[in-house]
């Protein structure tokens, strides 16, 4: 079975960045791992200039000393430095190690340690960052303790803020660049009983702790601070306190909020695109399931309703294809959702085709070659029937028997039933010259419903129409062209609205039809 069309082709992801949907492994671990670095590199940097901006601006502290300027211009760069190598480093080559079955190939099927591991890891990564910088936020505390003791507080304030700050943007970078081994992970798996450790509510106060009430508490205790050293604080540097804290409010925040809505967004923009695509009835589609939390378990509930309906339509279209598609129709229709035994009386058209000289055929010829002959003759009848909008009702042994006008009403049956005929034995007579067939064609009232029991039934036709049919099967495979049909059909066809119906068809006397008391006039047609 095919796989079905992705979503969202170009970027099944959410971004173009992160590549196609199935990639080479080789190009994936690059793609990592480029990705990877370039995010540990780019939020230490970050870190930093948060550092600095807050250590100088956002809490009022007394000047550095010169010896303290000589230790930050020397310690800072250097542990940075240190830091985003060993992080690089470390990071990358643990991820990597937790992501190795992921990029060994597409058919590698993680186990369950595994597939925990690497959705894990941008918890694991985030961890890793934050220890380094709680690590650097004791030294440089210690460095201010030893060397200007009145700015301890200060440091150790402003490297905690950083490391909040690094925090959170790598979690949310890291996870965003996993999403195609994500993706990998949660591969035919029930996403609700794998979801990842920090799920949308938890993450969602996470990030609004670390983007608004991180800074806030910073404003608070440089209020506090402005209060206890009330003599060394003047009003000026409270103002610029506040205006940078504010600023980091508004900067950081949005930072934050943005990556993180960003980050539900797009699990919710690949089902709402999946969902227009189904409306549109296209089934063959599914959702990169590439999200851990309760949005991967959306995306995989989407894609299980899909697979539910492609099921579904599986069905149908195999019951339509036993009972024809617009008996399937009318019982999908009812509103109880049970088809009821009975039915309607109605006027129709009959059509029977019997082959002749079947019995001989087959025995003197192989099975295979006799079912061969056997399909292509029903290819033939349900081809031309099915063009004219008639229900090819039974297949009777090496007999079909056809019905026009039911169960979709049809004025026109009678004239869709003669030309089906006349179609029938050209297409017989030129595709299946070893074999002959009789064609009888009438028009009647019959009881048209379903029979059986409640647990087997099917849709049928009962009446003297279909009696009167079959009957003149028998008498057409003694006339030139193996058709007949009651004129009591060309009548009717001519009467709604088939003027050359009449031209088309010609009388051929009358017979008593078995199991019938009158003579029925009989039609021939007139062939080219």
């Amino acid at each position: 079975m095919p796989r079905p069309t992705p979503v969202s082709q170009r970027s099944p992801f959410g971004a173009r960045i992160l590549g196609p949907r199935e990639q080479d492994p080789r190009r994936l671990r690059i793609r990592i791992q480029l990705l990877l670095t370039l995010v540990l590199v780019s939020t230490n940097v970050l870190g930093a200039g948060v550092v600095f901006v807050v250590n100088n601006f956002a809490v009022p502290a007394p000047t550095p000393s010169t010896a303290m300027l000589v230790a930050l211009a020397i310690g800072v760069p250097t542990y940075v430095v240190t830091a985003a190598v060993v992080g690089v480093i470390w990071g990358t080559a643990t991820s990597l190690r937790a992501l190795r079955w992921a990029t060994q190939g597409a058919h590698v099927v993680p186990t369950e340690k595994e597939r925990r591991q690497a959705l894990n890891v941008p918890l694991q990564l985030t961890m890793m960052q934050l220890s380094l910088w709680l690590a650097g936020s004791a030294v440089f505390t210690v460095l201010a303790l030893v060397l200007q003791p009145e700015r301890a507080l200060a440091t150790g304030l402003t490297v905690g803020i950083g490391a909040l700050v690094v925090a959170g943007i790598s979690y949310l970078l890291t996870e965003f660049t996993l999403r195609p081994v994500a993706a990998r992970a949660l591969a035919d798996t029930e996403v609700n009983k794998k979801a990842r450790f920090v799920g949308i509510g938890p993450r969602m106060v996470i990030f609004w702790a670390i983007g608004t009430a991180v800074p806030v508490v910073g404003l608070m205790v440089a209020a506090v601070l402005a209060l206890v050293d009330e003599g060394e604080t003047t009003l000026r540097q409270l103002a610029i306190v506040t205006l940078v804290v504010c600023g980091a409010v508004l900067v950081f925040g949005f930072v934050l909020t943005d990556l993180n809505a960003r980050s539900v967004v797009a699990p919710i923009m690949s089902v709402r695109d999946a969902l227009k695509s189904v409306e549109a009835g296209d089934l063959d589609v599914d959702v990169v399931v590439y999200d851990g939390t309760e949005l991967g378990a959306l995306q995989s509930g989407f894609n299980q309703m899909v697979t539910g309906l492609r099921e579904k339509e599986k069905l149908r279209d195999l019951f339509g294809r036993h009972v024809g598609h617009d008996v399937a129709a009318a019982a999908a229709a009812v509103e109880t959702g049970e088809v009821e035994l009975g039915g309607e009386t109605r006027v129709t058209s009959v059509l029977f085709v019997d082959l002749v000289g079947s019995t001989a055929y087959a025995s003197d010829h192989e099975a295979a070659e006799v079912v061969g002959v056997l399909n292509r003759f029903f290819g033939v009848v349900v081809d031309e029937v099915d063009r004219r909008e008639g229900l090819v009702n039974k297949f009777i042994g090496d007999a079909v028997l056809a019905i026009f006008g039911a169960p979709v009403p049809d004025e026109n049956h009678a004239a869709s039933a003669l030309a089906a005929a006349r179609a029938i034995a050209t297409r017989l007579e030129e595709e299946l010259p070893e074999i002959g067939a009789g064609i009888g064609v009438a028009t009647g009232t019959v009881v048209a419903g379903n029979v059986g029991s409640e647990s087997r039934y099917e849709y049928t036709v009962i009446g003297d129409a279909v009696n009167c049919a079959s009957r003149l099967t028998e008498l057409a495979k003694d006339v030139p062209g193996g058709v007949l049909a009651t004129w009591e059909t060309v009548v009717s066809a001519v009467e709604h609205g088939d003027a050359e119906a009449a031209a088309r068809w010609e009388k051929r006397g009358s017979e008593v039809l078995r199991g019938r008391t009158e003579k029925t006039a009989l039609a021939v047609p007139v062939w080219d």
